[in-house]
């Protein structure tokens, strides 16, 4: 098991655009063989943001890295930038674990 996570600091206030963006957003996920499954987590907040991130879960790392340059990969970041900067604290933080147990 492979997991992709990318760690988003969302300011306070647009927690709700947020996950709209992400409901209404196609990811063409499951178009790409070794993708397992998605989850969006919301977690701590500080005065100044809420910490969200996506998770991708893979079946290995060479199926995240085929998906990283495929056309489904460029489809479904076609609109990454779509939603309202002022939002974001910064960009995305991408994690990258590989399951040891």
């Amino acid at each position: 098991m492979y997991l992709a996570m990318n760690r988003f600091k969302i300011a306070r206030g647009h927690e709700d655009t947020f996950v709209a963006h992400w409901r209404q957003r196609e990811s063409y996920l499951d178009e790409v063989p070794g993708f397992v499954r998605f989850n969006l987590l919301r977690g701590t907040q500080t005065e100044e943001y809420t910490l969200f991130a996506s998770c991708t879960e893979w079946e290995s790392a060479a199926a995240f890295e085929a998906w990283t340059h495929s056309e489904a990969f460029r489809k479904a970041h076609a609109n990454a930038g779509k939603s309202p900067r002022e939002i974001y604290l910064g960009p995305p933080q991408l994690e990258l674990f590989e399951a040891v147990l």
